[in-house]
C-alpha cells in the first residue's frame, strides 16, 4: 500500500471517533478482550485488571487507557484502536480473555 493510502485511512479511522482522548503518562494499554456469546463486554488492561466495557470508555476519556479513541453505535459507546500503521495491537486481534 502506498503511503498516501495508509494516511488517508488514518484520517478515515479518525475521523469515525468521537472522541480522541489524550492520554496521561501512567496509562495503562488494552491487552485483552472479556467477550460473551461473541461481543465485547469488557477489556483487560496491561496491569491485569479487567474492566466492563462502560468502565473502559470512562477511563479512556479520562486519560487512563492510552491507544484507543471512543466511537458509538446507536447509544453504545465503545473503544476503537488509533491508527498506528501496525495491525498486531489492533483491538479487533488481541485475544480474548474471561472476565
Amino acid at each position: 500500500m502506498n503511503k498516501d493510502r495508509k494516511e488517508l485511512g488514518a484520517e478515515l479511522a479518525y475521523a469515525a471517533l468521537d472522541d480522541v482522548p489524550t492520554p496521561k503518562a501512567d496509562a495503562k494499554e488494552i491487552v485483552g478482550l472479556v467477550k460473551s456469546s461473541g461481543r465485547i463486554t469488557g477489556y483487560q488492561l496491561s496491569n491485569g485488571a479487567t474492566v466492563s466495557k462502560e468502565e473502559g470508555v470512562a477511563m479512556a476519556k479520562a486519560g487512563d487507557i492510552k491507544g484507543v479513541g471512543v466511537a458509538h453505535r446507536k447509544d453504545s459507546e465503545y473503544l476503537k484502536s488509533l491508527p498506528d500503521g501496525t495491525e498486531d495491537n489492533n483491538l479487533g486481534n488481541l485475544p480474548s480473555v474471561s472476565g
